[in-house]
């Protein structure tokens, strides 16, 4: 019996998360939920069902408003911790395995703090890492971080295959979002309706955006450089639109092992929350015996640039990941609310990148490059939302 804490659980992957506990109850207890106070009702749910002792919300009127919930609905009330360290607080509390489904650069602070409890960290919030660099790796033990990415499960699924020597590249898949095939000049006027119309995946806001403009799949690239140790120019970013071949591992042989099944994210949650065992009843596989094409296409870099921006952005190091980012999740909410063109989502993160290159010696005062402090890295995020608002400002 693994006791699990959830970060972000009513989200879609934390959601997906408590549907494979449900269907193993006797593998799964779950101790703590965190949660971002807009779904209170479902939050109730989950606390009825789950009856964690320890709760996270950000904000005294989110927890006002859920203990009113639960009282209405006779449930207990677990304990509650308030405030905006309330998921890294609960993700210390112990457990075997802590899954962080948060979003965005809010996950760096509880990724932080699951390493420091000696917890296994299931991670799903791939900015921490991306941000966080090689103060998140530093800060892990050997094998304490195990990836629920679907390519990044299915790369150490792949790996498993052969020493790490033997790797030659590291294929990741991208399914090509809902604009694969189009121009530049087709996407000038795309709508926030279009970009959430992913072909494949149900996936929240922020996720199906940045698969729209293909950032999902450079901090994805920077995401599994960090993890696997291996070379920028051992990374392969292939479009692959059925989203069956979750990625690809090849040896130096010239042998490819790739990891299959229909996309369905309860797979590499449930590895996640296992590894190394498998359990059962997760997800259907693939029907072998229904003919069936896999196709495999290179990624337009002209109208897609975010993905060797993205390259570009981790062979700098330092704290350029976490600008590229912070600048990123900005020009989202920006497009979202319509006051950026989606072609201006990636060409103002592309700025922002540029102008960092100088504005970076204010705050990393000859430090190493590859390594930033915590403040540091706290100091470029917000310097990058700066300047990403003062580009969408000007360009507005």
């Amino acid at each position: 019996m693994r006791d699990v804490i959830i970060l972000g659980s009513t989200g879609s992957i934390g959601t997906q998360a408590l549907d494979v506990v449900a269907r193993h109850r006797d593998r799964f207890r779950v101790v703590g939920l965190s949660a971002g106070g807009g779904r209170l009702d479902l939050l109730a749910d989950q606390i009825r069902t789950e009856s964690p002792a320890t709760v996270a919300l950000p904000t005294e009127q989110a927890a006002h408003a859920l203990t009113s919930i639960l009282d209405q609905r006779g449930v207990p009330i677990p304990a509650l911790i308030v405030g905006p360290h309330a998921s890294a607080d609960v993700a210390q509390t112990g457990a075997d395995v802590v899954l962080n489904a948060i979003t965005g650069y809010a996950g760096l602070e509880p990724t932080l703090a699951t390493l420091r409890a000696g917890s296994t960290l299931a991670l799903a919030n791939k900015e921490s890492l991306v941000v966080g660099g090689a103060l998140v790796t530093d800060a892990a033990a050997p094998g304490q971080i195990v990836p629920v990415d679907s390519e990044h499960s299915a790369f150490a699924q792949a790996l498993r295959s052969g020493q790490h020597g033997e790797v030659s590249r590291l294929i990741l898949t991208a399914s090509g979002g809902p604009f694969r095939g189009r121009t530049r000049e087709r996407l000038r006027d795309v709508t926030v309706d279009q970009a959430m119309a992913h072909p494949t995946w149900d996936m929240g806001r922020v996720v199906t955006i940045n698969s729209s403009t293909m950032v999902n799949k450079g901090l994805e690239l920077i995401e599994a450089v960090l993890l696997f140790d291996v070379g920028w120019d051992q990374i392969e970013v292939v479009v692959h639109p059925q989203s069956v071949v979750h990625s690809m591992v090849e040896f130096q042989d010239g042998s490819t092992i790739a990891q299959c099944s229909p996309p369905d994210m309860r797979l590499p949650i449930a590895l996640g929350l296992s590894w190394p065992d498998r359990l059962d009843d997760v997800a259907r596989p693939c029907a072998w015996a229904s003919p069936t094409t896999w196709t495999f296409e290179p990624v337009d870099a002209h109208t897609f640039p975010a993905v060797e921006l993205a390259r570009t952005v981790g062979r700098a190091g330092g704290t350029a990941p976490a600008v590229f980012n912070a600048a990123n999740e900005v020009c989202v909410d920006a497009f979202c609310a319509h006051d950026l063109s989606f072609l201006g989502i990636v060409d103002t993160v592309a700025a922002v990148v540029a102008a960092h290159r100088t504005a970076a010696q204010a705050w990393e005062n000859g430090t190493s490059s590859t390594a930033p402090t915590l403040d540091q890295i706290r100091a470029a995020d917000s310097w990058a939302r700066q300047a990403a608002r003062e580009a969408i400002g000007r360009n507005s």
